[in-house]
């Protein structure tokens, strides 16, 4: 019989090897500057510049769609780089609110625009003050997004800022009480966090992560992962909050609706949320079918450690990644 170790090993014997070259500034030179990365990225992420993203949130929203928006970066180390954060997702938010007519019908009394922050961005990182310096700018943020009739939720990141990040949320909900949380299941504490933010008005991202994390806070089977996000699942429909439900598994995408008809929440007490150039045939699927569907839409020029990371999720990604190269079904 195989030990628990060698069992995390197989199943998914890549991870480790691809989060190591997300960090490798070598890696990094030789896929950024491989012809065929180019083909993958745009496919993936929604270009470098707002103009692009722009031009790809207006296109999901039109065709019934939600979408979240990321501005890729993280792990800021520069007050004046978190700076520019902060007022690139204002400029965002304010150009956002142009397209102001363009609301997918299935999301009516729910923004249909959302923005994805993550701490480190904001300036989590810098030193004994960096809480206070991430609050402030996620403050600034949420600020514009309430002009703007948006929502704003904060990202997860690695295990060592989840206790941070979560104080930020709590903190933040004080005077914008509609900001999400975001939790990733194969984290060991995760039900726990589940438990507590499944309260009233409390929105509640699942996913199930995608950081090289060590055993000792998270699961590294793929079959404990997805009995941990399965069970996170049932505590947040059970619960009072708004859950969205991240993730592209058709194990989960099924499990929603017994789920939700069982807390007695139909079809808009809940969403799903999907990665912009992930299975874009089941979004539209989803949400022709009446479905809340949120896309999660990644821009900017720092694309690689996303790119790299969703690569690294499981072995069944980089194969789609490749597969991606030559066809767009």
């Amino acid at each position: 019989m195989s030990s628990p170790a060698v069992g995390r090993v197989l199943s998914n014997p890549l991870r480790p090897v691809i989060l190591a070259a997300a960090k490798s500034n070598a890696a990094r030179r030789l896929v950024t500057g491989a012809p065929p990365t180019r083909r993958i990225v745009d496919r993936f992420v929604a270009g470098t510049t707002r103009a692009d993203v722009l031009g790809v949130a207006a296109r999901l929203l039109g065709s019934g769609r939600a979408v979240s928006i990321d501005h890729l970066g993280e792990n800021t180390l520069d007050i004046g780089q978190a700076r520019a954060t902060v007022a690139e997702y204002r400029e965002l938010l304010a150009d956002l609110g142009t397209l102001g007519d363009i609301t997918p019908d299935t999301f009516t009394g729910t923004p249909a625009v959302e923005v994805s922050v993550k701490p480190t961005a904001l300036g989590l990182s810098l030193g004994p003050d960096g809480p206070k310096v991430a609050l402030d700018h996620a403050r600034e943020i949420c600020a514009a997004a309430e002009d703007t009739g948006a929502w704003v939720s904060i990202d997860a990141e690695d295990h060592t800022v989840t206790d941070d990040t979560l104080g930020i949320v709590r903190d933040l909900r004080a005077d914008f009480p509609d900001v999400g949380a975001v939790v990733q299941a194969y984290l060991r504490r995760t039900e726990g966090d589940c438990r507590e933010l499944a309260a009233p008005r409390s929105r509640v991202r699942l996913c199930k992560g995608a950081y090289d994390e060590p055993v000792s806070v998270a699961y590294r089977d793929r079959a404990e992962v997805d009995a941990s996000y399965l069970r996170c699942l049932r505590i947040l429909m059970a619960g009072d909050g708004y859950p969205m439900v991240a993730s592209h598994d058709p194990t989960f995408v099924t499990a929603v609706d017994p789920l939700a008809a069982y807390a007695g929440r139909g079809r808009t007490g809940f969403e799903h949320q999907m990665l912009f150039g992930i299975r874009d045939g089941e979004q539209h699927r989803l949400a022709t079918a009446g479905r809340r569907v949120r896309v999660y839409v990644p821009y900017g020029s720092q694309w690689y450690g996303y790119l790299m990371r969703r690569l690294a999720e499981r072995p069944s990604n980089l194969r789609f990644f490749l597969r991606s190269l030559v066809s767009r079904d």
